[in-house]
């Protein structure tokens, strides 16, 4: 499969911002399908919060194994898997495209297929690898963000032709579908969640991480190398964040597409 550059690398903020996703938050349409005893393979686990927590949903007689292309995230989310004391997880360094053998219930990715050159190639490796394929991912072009100031709309344009630069698609929260049926799957059933970011907890959270991402993490990196924008504009970008961040007024809503795909 052709080479992707991860959009969004590893920075402590990236890793700390992605550590906070649970369950609840970010994939609660799976939820419901989640029994005592189930067999889950957690495609891009990252630092691993989503897949412990499927681990303590499926209880001491289930499994469940995350794989990541890292070695940092993976050792990472082992770190945390023993901090909470869950013993029914495993984490691997592995390939989306070749995910392990196993027999899964589920093939759960959150936040994946948008950085793969080949989705309809890695939903079907999935199709093989479990009964049901859950995967959600984001439209960023719909991003709403209030006030949207320019400095914000460009970074919401920023972020979409950077993961196009890097071989992904920053829309593939609307493409799921499409995707799954283009790989097989005789039944897709789709629908919305999305993230809101209002309180100023929720604002010191995404406005907190992007004003550091701006400029110190892979973004940083990436829309320098491929010439998207140059040091002055993300420190504006940054600071239009940290603005945001302040005013009891800022809003901002995330659309994520999601899946639920079976033969």
């Amino acid at each position: 499969m052709p080479p992707v550059a991860y959009t969004h690398g590893h920075h402590a903020s990236v890793v700390g911002a992605h550590a906070a996703r649970t369950v609840e938050n970010s994939a609660s349409y799976l939820a419901p399908l989640i029994e005592p005893g189930m067999r889950i393979l957690d495609v891009g686990c990252g630092p691993g919060s989503i897949t412990i927590d499927l681990a303590s949903r499926v209880g001491d007689a289930g499994r469940v194994v995350g794989i990541d292309a890292s070695a940092e995230v993976v050792e990472h989310a082992r770190r945390a898997a023993e901090a909470a004391g869950i013993g029914n997880v495993e984490f691997l360094m592995g390939d989306a495209y070749a995910p392990p053998g196993g027999d899964f219930d589920i093939v759960h990715a959150h936040q994946v297929l948008q950085h793969l050159g080949e989705p309809v190639a890695a939903l079907a490796a999935w199709r093989r690898a479990g009964r049901v394929v859950a995967a959600r991912d984001v439209v960023y072009s719909a991003t709403a963000i209030h006030p949207l100031t320019p400095e914000l709309a460009r970074w919401r344009e920023l972020v979409v032709s950077l993961q196009a630069a890097n071989g992904g698609d920053g829309d593939a929260g609307a493409k799921l579908k499409a995707w799954a049926r283009e790989a097989g799957f005789s039944s897709v059933e789709t629908d919305v969640e999305t993230w809101c970011f209002e309180s100023a907890s929720g604002r010191g959270f995404w406005g907190g991480q992007w004003a550091q991402r701006a400029v110190h993490s892979a973004f940083a990196d990436g829309t320098e190398r491929f010439g998207l924008a140059d040091a002055a504009e993300r420190e504006r970008i940054a600071d239009a964040w940290r603005a945001w961040t302040a005013d009891d007024d800022g809003w901002m809503a995330m659309l994520h597409g999601w899946i639920l795909a079976r033969d």
